[in-house]
């Protein structure tokens, strides 16, 4: 059955008027106004977005009291995970970019550190919102200028950055849109560099809570809990090769489940941690590999010229703070998508095809159409791209992937060691601020934290003995 037609037979109860024009596909329903509380008309219609996923767009109207309100709804189920978008708004193509805001999510400024809250849900484009949060912090200026006047000085700088946004005056500047039901969005474009960012991450147990997904209560005190090895032994330390479980809380249908972890060592690397989770009630299965051992001081930059299916048959390890472009490809993979994967050159390829693939060309879209509004230009850009990605993954297409780690966590399989690869070039490369920054490393202290703490122990002896 499709989407659009489990849409409608949710309305078609007992006591509902349903009215349909088959022309525009909008549907209407009478509703109650939660402002005069009269009988007013909710007019409902089903979109696919390209890039994205089916939405459900009402309009409510009240012919009473001429209360109106609108939002935007995802015709699916909330997703496996949840999703953040980073994008680095450069120029008035980027400004114009549609955004989904589910009313759950989170848009912030980060430039200026300020966020729209949740509760809202919008169908608008990145202008659309910093529009929303100047106009709802400007309207209560004069009254804050009298009843709080430290605030009114204080947002003011805020509101006339947030107009020079507006004027086209305050580029550039970073907005991200935060969303645990994976449901909100920020639409790509085909030119997408780094400044175009996405990564998903698992719900936590109070996220679940939230959202009113929980299915074990009790799953938060399963949390920290000691890895217990699958055969019962009693270990001080992790095992090479030995299975651990953890109990934990499926993502797909939030009931308990376990998650199992084995240490391996790759030869010529370093120690990684290999992740799997398989739930027994829906049949949920992902898998993670995470590294192990210190923090290297540089990060590492790997070239590899694929020629050949021998190469493509290659062992990689893709950490998840890894990025990974090819020029001959038109790909690029911004740090955090895909996770840490432990898979063949091949294989990597064939998974970022298909997430790509499954966020242009909706799984349900059987024609390829791509969305309501896609243009025929842009679909046959992305299809020259996808035959282009499958001719490199059969192996008729020579390419070369760099892999840029700052974490120095990724790695390629070396035919020819101990000697040197002529196929591959690794090169160490020092980490920049904003690297540093991202990776939390400038506020990690190792050394010399002892005495922090005693320095500030001391005043509270001080007081104490004061008072004594």
């Amino acid at each position: 059955m499709s989407t659009e037609s489990n849409v409608e037979s949710q309305f078609q109860k007992p006591g509902d008027l349903v009215e349909r024009d088959e022309d525009t596909g909008v549907m209407q329903v009478e509703s109650l106004c939660m402002n005069c509380h009269e009988n007013g008309t909710t007019r409902l219609l089903l979109l696919r977005v390209p890039f994205f996923r089916d939405i459900i767009l009402e309009s409510f109207e009240c012919e009473h009291c001429h209360f109106k309100d609108n939002s935007v709804k995802s015709a699916g189920q909330i997703q496996e995970q949840g999703s953040k978008y980073t994008l680095d708004v450069q120029n008035e193509n980027d400004l114009q970019r549609q955004v989904i805001r589910s009313d759950v999510s989170i848009f912030k400024v980060e430039s200026l550190g300020i966020e729209m809250p949740k509760g809202e849900s919008q169908l608008t484009t990145v202008e659309g919102v910093i529009q929303r949060i100047h106009e709802s912090l400007s309207s209560e200026q004069p009254l804050r200028k009298t009843q709080a006047p430290e605030l009114h000085d204080a947002l003011k700088p805020i509101i006339d950055n947030l107009k020079k946004i507006l004027d086209r005056e305050g580029y550039p500047f970073t907005v991200s849109l935060d969303d645990p039901t994976g449901n909100s969005w920020i639409a790509p474009s085909p030119n997408d560099g780094t400044n175009y960012r996405r990564r998903d991450y698992p719900r936590t147990h109070e996220q679940n809570e939230e959202l009113g997904i929980a299915g074990d209560p009790n799953a938060v005190k399963t949390e920290g809990k000691t890895l217990e090895s699958a055969d019962s032994v009693d270990d001080s330390e992790i095992v090479d090769g030995q299975v651990y479980s953890l109990p934990a809380e499926c993502p797909g249908c939030n009931k308990s489940c376990f998650v199992n972890m084995k240490k391996i060592n790759i030869p010529y690397f370093k120690e990684v941690f290999i992740w799997g989770t398989v739930c027994d009630h829906c049949g949920y299965r992902t898998s993670e590999v995470k590294t192990g051992g210190e923090v290297p001081d540089k990060g590492k930059r790997i070239t590899l010229k694929v020629e050949d299916e021998v190469d493509l048959s290659r062992d990689i390890l893709k950490s998840d703070t890894c990025a990974l472009h090819s020029d001959e490809l038109e790909v690029s993979v911004q740090p955090g998508t895909l996770g840490g994967r432990f898979t063949t050159v091949e294989g990597l390829l064939t998974e970022i095809r298909d997430q790509l693939r499954g966020q242009i060309f909706d799984i349900d879209d059987t024609a390829g159409s791509g969305g309501d509004s896609m243009a025929a230009s842009d679909k046959e850009k992305w299809e020259r791209f996808f035959n282009r990605l499958d001719a490199a993954i059969k192996g008729d297409l020579k390419f070369v992937m760099t892999m840029e780690d700052p974490m120095a966590n990724s790695y390629v399989q070396d035919l020819c060691a101990p000697a040197v690869d002529p196929k591959i070039t690794i090169e160490e490369y020092t980490r920049t601020d904003e690297e540093e920054e991202d990776l939390g490393l400038k506020d990690m202290k190792v050394e010399g934290y002892e005495a922090d703490a005693e320095k500030k122990d001391e005043p509270a002896a001080e007081n104490a003995e004061q008072k004594s």
